[in-house]
């Protein structure tokens, strides 16, 4: 057996969160619920708030809300903590709410990002907000981070403010913004915060709130780890590289040595520095000027690398990748290379006569680290302004996030899948952070005793997978040094401990607790490092589905899936085979829902068709489907914007597998979610239209082996042909869609309906 995974290796040279001499302040002890007025500020004796926070989502006092976990993590600190929620926008004065903080706002837009919270993939504004009471939407504005820094700002000019949450960390750089077809700014620039907390912000928001309550200028803060400032003067001391000598965009493979000059590199690779068309260089846009190494003196005629802690590696600039796809995609690459804490370094990209800085990701929460964090005086429930005049919550004052997660326990963070489309790796990291099983089982006794309506059914043990808890590198000196976007990708790495024992006995420990009838695992599994244990398979499927299990191959074609990073559809079939022998030996009928993804870069409209005749084949319907979403920041966003493939060296001149299908366009995009709805009458049209175009009428007609029937169903119910208006109707009218909200097996039985799946 495998030891489990630490990440101590990690935090040996961070300062635990643990160890800070406590604020003054903690003489007033904790509060049932952080205050949201100045009437429970005087319930607590408070004459003001050292730190306020102001967020886009509803308070909820939970440990899976952004908000309450700083908010508790700086009280059990000793300062004084206030939340301001969802406030109006339109002036100042809600910021003003609980008076003057002593030491900094704390801006966040919730738990998901406000413009991907607001609009679909198609840019429509969505009508409701799981995060909001009543499902209410628009209590939040687009770019919510920027929009309550600058209020903040203008409430009280002199008081700090640190934005942290999924949006501000996505948006750390200059970026590419879907809803405005351009690569923006920094929002450091736009919200003219003045620092930015990216990752999981524990360790970096208790060091900075204890450094700004010694008197300490949060100008002079630049040293915490997973923050990013501005400077406008150039820090003594460090080594900077040009991103191009650790990534070269152009037409050279070889690696190139960052102490040539620029003339030096071009005459090694049989150019010159001169503007003339093809030579592979980067002066395809006018606009963009070459990137200069400014080499250290002191590592003149020397051979050894500059010390990864005093170096930074230059990114291209706002002003050159906003006009230059290639440059965009090629910081793309670099920002993803330097991800690791292990070995990332600095990086700095100017904007204008400004530098936007990053220093290096967060050290990792320790264990114990994270039982403390899980382990605070949340309420566990929301804040009691939301609850009506009988103390409940109707229709109208319900937070279905919070509905979604009442009776369900987190027990890890981080994602090494390293899928290109997903946030989590960009946000959270690829190590794996985990409680302690002791942890684990206190909360569920916790629920079990205190939060109304258990009915005795854990919703969920899991995360942002269900089946990572203490897994990672079996080497922390291996894991420490890697640079590899993915642990599972191409396939699960030799280094990697797919040890699943842990897993199994926390399952078993918890099921068996009294008044716990049921663990249910809700959170999306892992398939192709689940069938590495069929122990575990075995104990998942007998004793934690509850008739339905979602996992997410995302598509069955390599092209698609290679531009993903996902696993090919055989690692579906695999489990499924287990999935399905472990259910009939324990006598039961379960089935697997899994989703997947329309117009994702690299899906050709056969690659559509092909998983359209799959879904068919093994009699699947689908009502709502998950299409594209570019998110700032990931991987598959470079894609989509610079149609080059960043899981590779980015050429100026591309060709083959460098290159990448996008799917732009309205139409283009409603034919892949049409595919993925081949059954539904609406879609025949376009579907028809399509086919032929692609020399595939064989799959019209109403064989078992053809997509869709060449017949259209009329307003009275009866049929129409689609090749004559009089032809005979006919008789064999094919079975109604699934209605539910997710993908489902058309097996005759109920579907199970869900709400409909966010983009993750």
């Amino acid at each position: 057996m495998n030891a489990p995974v630490d990440v101590s290796f990690f935090a040996r040279a961070a300062k635990p969160i643990t160890s800070y001499r406590k604020y003054w302040a903690s003489r007033f002890g904790t509060s049932k619920f952080l205050p949201m007025s100045r009437a429970e500020m005087d319930q607590l004796g408070w004459d003001s708030c050292d730190i306020i926070i102001v967020t886009g989502d509803a308070y909820v006092d939970h440990p899976s809300f952004g908000m309450a976990v700083v908010g508790r993590v700086l009280e059990a600190q000793g300062f004084r903590v206030g939340i301001i929620s969802q406030p109006d926008w339109q002036s100042a004065e809600p910021f003003k709410a609980l008076g003057k903080p002593n030491l900094f706002f704390g801006v966040t837009a919730g738990n998901m990002d406000s413009m991907i919270n607001r609009y679909t993939a198609d840019r429509k504004i969505r009508s409701d907000d799981a995060y909001t009471p009543g499902d209410v939407g628009g209590r939040r504005p687009d770019r919510a981070s920027l929009v309550y820094s600058q209020r903040c700002k203008e409430a009280w000019s002199d008081v700090p403010i640190v934005m942290g949450g999924i949006e501000g960390s996505l948006r750390r750089i200059a970026h590419y913004d879907y809803w405005q077809d351009k690569v923006r700014r920094s929002i450091l620039v736009d919200a003219k915060c003045d620092v930015l907390l990216y990752g999981n912000a524990e360790r970096a928001i208790v060091e900075i709130a204890h450094r700004l309550a010694a008197k300490e200028p949060v100008q002079q803060i630049t040293d915490v780890r997973g923050t990013a400032f501005i400077q406008r003067i150039k820090p003594e001391g460090w080594f900077q590289i040009d991103s191009t000598s650790v990534d070269t965009p152009g037409r050279v493979e070889e690696h190139i040595n960052p102490y040539q000059t620029t003339s030096e590199q071009a005459e090694a690779q049989g150019a010159t520095c001169a503007k003339e068309e093809g030579s592979g260089m980067l002066e395809a846009n006018p606009a963009v000027q070459p990137l200069t190494f400014v080499p250290n003196p002191a590592l003149k005629q020397k051979l050894n690398v500059p010390p990864r802690d005093r170096t930074v590696i230059r990114l291209p600039s706002y002003e050159q990748v906003k006009s230059d796809p290639v440059l965009y995609a090629h910081a793309s690459r670099v920002l993803h290379l330097e991800t690791n804490p292990g070995n990332a370094r600095a990086l700095v990209q100017a904007h204008g006569d400004r530098d936007v800085w990053l220093t290096p990701p967060p050290i990792p929460l320790t264990t114990a680290e994270m039982d403390y964090v899980f382990g605070l005086p949340y309420a566990r429930s929301p804040h009691p302004s939301y609850a009506d005049e009988n103390g409940g919550h109707d229709a109208a004052t319900k937070i279905p996030a919070w509905e979604m997660i009442r009776f369900s326990v987190n027990i890890m963070r981080g994602c090494f899948g390293g899928c290109t489309f997903c946030s989590i790796t960009e946000h959270e990291g690829r190590i794996i952070q985990s409680r302690s099983e002791e942890s684990v089982i206190r909360e569920i006794k916790e629920i079990r005793d205190k939060v109304p309506g258990f009915t005795g059914v854990v919703s969920d043990l899991g995360g942002p997978t269900a089946n990572m808890y203490r897994i990672g590198c079996k080497s922390p000196e291996i894991e420490s040094a890697c640079r590899k976007p993915s642990c599972v990708y191409p396939g699960i790495c030799q280094n990697l401990n797919t040890d699943h024992s842990a897993l199994i006995r926390m399952y078993r420990r918890a099921r068996s607790l009294k008044g716990v009838k049921k663990i249910l695992i809700g959170s999306g599994l892992r398939y192709d490092l689940a069938v590495q244990s069929p122990e575990y398979v075995k104990e998942l499927v007998q004793h934690h589905v509850g008739g339905y299990l979602k996992i997410a191959p995302e598509h069955t074609e390599q092209g698609p899936l290679s531009r993903m990073m996902k696993p090919g559809i055989g690692s579906y079939d695999k489990f499924k085979a287990m999935f399905d022998k472990y259910s009939a030996e324990a006598g039961k009928k379960q089935y697997l829902v899994p989703y997947f993804i329309a117009a994702h870069p690299g899906t050709s409209d056969e690659d559509m068709m092909n998983l359209a005749l799959w879904l068919k084949k093994n009699g699947f319907r689908a009502d709502q489907v998950q299409t594209f979403y570019p998110s700032p920041m990931a991987t598959a966003t470079a894609m989509y914007h610079s149609g080059r493939n960043t899981l590779r060296k980015v050429r100026r001149q591309a060709h083959g597998d460098e290159t990448v299908d996008i799917v732009r366009g309205e139409r283009r995009r409603r034919l892949h979610k049409a595919f993925l709805r081949y059954h539904d009458a609406n879609n025949w049209p376009l579907l028809r239209e399509a086919l032929k175009a692609m020399g595939r009428s064989d799959l019209i007609g109403s064989g078992k082996h053809q997509l869709i029937p060449s017949y259209q169903p009329l307003t009275d119910g009866s049929y129409q042909s689609a090749r004559r208006k009089n032809s005979t109707p006919v008789s064999a009218r094919p079975s109604a869609p699934v209605k539910g909200h997710v993908l489902t097996q058309h097996t005759g039985l109920p579907p199970r309906v869900t709400g409909s799946k966010k983009p993750r």
